[in-house]
């Protein structure tokens, strides 16, 4: 197995760990609804601020590139959560299952959280967003080399 490629495994599975971990600390189901007790701010915290950290972690592992792969986390958890309270646990008491359009929605919505994070972990990788610096210092000797 090529070695990037068992980075990106690496830093995938970390990513879902991290996510799932996260996400049984703060108790929040994003999949169920159960009124408006249901939008709390541990259910904030798990649809925005958690993708976000996992969507950093992603990036710094894997490296550059990892902007990209930071969506899938988000996706496999939510995906699976889903399907563990449809076809395992059951909806509990009081509660509904969200339809797939609004779970599809917040799932959009933590994966941008994700991919916002992923592009802030590459830029805290190269220190700067777009050219390197020493490719920055070369072509500004040639621009005054130019002029002269």
């Amino acid at each position: 197995m090529k070695h990037r490629y068992l980075t990106g495994l690496v830093a995938l599975m970390a990513g879902v760990a991290l996510n799932h971990l996260g996400d049984r600390l703060l108790g929040v189901k994003v999949e169920l609804f159960s009124g408006l007790s249901t939008f709390s701010f541990a259910w904030g915290v798990d649809l925005f601020v958690l993708p976000f950290f996992v969507g950093l972690v992603v990036s710094w592992i894997f490296g550059m590139g990892g902007k990209w792969l930071c969506y899938f986390p988000p996706l496999i958890v939510r995906s699976m959560s889903y399907a563990e309270i449809l076809y395992v646990t059951g909806v509990p008491h009081g509660s509904i299952l969200h339809p797939m359009g609004w779970w599809g929605f917040y799932v959009i919505l933590a994966m941008e959280a994700a991919g916002i994070g992923g592009i802030v972990g590459e830029v805290m990788i190269k220190k700067v967003y777009g050219r390197s610096k020493v490719s920055g210092t070369a072509n500004r000797e040639t621009i005054v080399e130019r002029n002269s």
